[in-house]
């Protein structure tokens, strides 16, 4: 790891950016160019990832623009009911047919010559084809479909690659997790608006790796807030662990005893109005009949699905951090709200959501200033021999006998770890 390896080598090599137990982390990881345009190929192209939420397409002809990685596609519900996933290029000349964030539609139109598709991408009409008496294959010129689409727990994933696994395979017991806070609430949640969306100068694997399981940093970057000595910073400290079930996908919890009060679990702002605390108390008491007694005991922090989808369990907010250079992604935010929840109590959890981790959230705004000053580190190509340490924690973590996966306490790096294990196998796997 003490090789000083020149920037944007295209033979960079796993050795050269991680050590062997993933303890050091090679700065080039986050500002080479050679390293995130083999991650396009090799990750964004390779793996399922999170387009949208069921709840955004409630219609036939409903539709939402994504990305994978940096290609552009569109989610569309047909008239059949089915979720669709399309490539959003026109086939003619390759502008976008869709340039709406969300709508409803019968047809998208290409702006440059009018040819017209469908929500799902079929092909309809050719204004230039009928003059000229031409016969057209249209289903050859639909837009490309992306090849599998599949959901788990109201969200839409899709991947690029025909023959990848199930999405439920994909998941593991990683789906233990998601479902304690997914099905938390009677009738389930709903997004709540389009996302909100804004750019950063930083790697797209920060935001990423900062959720997974970065739980004892906000007593230090967020001690404004809070402070090493208040409650919830020594709640973290106490009960806080961070759970790996399979590499690359992790969760940050809070497995509290079984004495602690419904209140105390089900509230995660210590500013809540009472009937806000009342609220998620009555949710909290009917949740180990529901899903079960370990599940219930269970005040999540962060999770987050490999590679880029992560969850603010107790802002209730799904984020992606998408790339867009080394140096660069749009990271977009949603908001989560029970869908049985009466208007006033969604109110205030949207505006715990909004003053903490909205884009000018005064949380958000000192993590995205440390992400984007970390990824200026990683720039000085001085210290390309000096990688950075993730090695806190080494050999603590082990497995855990209430809950599935591999669980490290409060300050175990073990969740950065495997997300660099699984990275390593993407990235360089079919060359080893």
């Amino acid at each position: 790891m003490n090789t000083i390896v020149q920037l944007d080598d295209p033979r960079l090599t796993a050795e050269q950016l991680l050590a062997a137990d993933y303890s050091h982390v090679s700065r080039q990881v986050f500002s080479s160019e050679a390293v995130y345009q083999r991650e396009q190929k090799r990750i964004f192209e390779k793996n399922w990832l999170y387009l949208a939420h069921e709840s955004q397409l409630k219609k036939p002809g409903d539709f939402v623009s994504a990305y994978m990685g940096e290609i552009p596609v569109i989610v569309a519900r047909g008239a059949d009911g089915k979720i669709a996933v399309s490539i959003n290029s026109c086939p003619h000349r390759g502008l976008r047919v869709c340039r709406a964030d969300q709508g409803n539609t019968a047809r998208f139109v290409c702006p440059y010559h009018t040819w017209s598709f469908r929500p799902t991408g079929e092909l309809v009409g050719i204004p230039q084809a009928q003059p000229l008496g031409h016969k057209i294959d249209r289903a050859a010129l639909s837009l490309k479909a992306v090849p599998r689409v599949e959901t788990a727990f109201g969200l839409i994933f899709a991947s690029l690659n025909p023959e990848i696994e199930s999405l439920d395979s994909y998941l593991g017991d990683m789906k233990f997790y998601m479902e304690a806070f997914f099905d938390r609430f009677p009738g389930g949640l709903e997004v709540v608006g389009p996302a909100h969306k804004w750019q950063l100068k930083c790697n797209w694997k920060l935001p990423v790796e900062n959720m997974l399981g970065d739980i004892g940093h906000a007593a230090f970057l967020h001690g404004s807030l809070v402070a090493q000595d208040s409650a919830p910073a020594q709640e973290i400290e106490q009960y806080g662990v961070t759970v790996v079930p399979t590499p690359g996908h992790a969760s940050a919890i809070r497995l509290l005893p079984e004495e602690t009060s419904m209140e105390d679990r089900g509230c995660h702002d210590p500013m809540a109005s009472p009937e806000l605390k009342e609220y998620l108390a009555e949710v909290e008491r009917t949740v180990a009949e529901r899903l079960s007694p370990e599940q219930a005991r269970i005040k999540g922090m962060a999770l987050g699905v490999y590679p880029n989808l992560s969850l603010l369990w107790g802002q209730s907010t799904l984020r992606v951090s998408h790339p867009r250079a080394p140096g660069l992604i749009e990271y977009w935010s949603w908001w989560l709200t029970p869908v049985e929840a009466p208007d006033h109590i969604r109110e205030q959890l949207r505006a715990s959501y909004t003053m903490s981790f909205g884009p000018a959230g005064m949380l958000e705004q000192e993590d995205s200033y440390a992400w984007s000053q970390q990824f200026l580190g990683s720039n000085i190509q001085y210290l390309n021999d000096q990688p950075y340490y993730y090695g806190l924690g080494m050999g603590e973590e082990k497995p855990h006998p209430e809950i599935p996966g591999v669980v490290g306490r409060c300050y175990n790096e073990h969740y950065a770890r495997s997300f660099y294990q699984r990275w390593r196998g993407d990235m360089f796997g079919e060359e080893q």
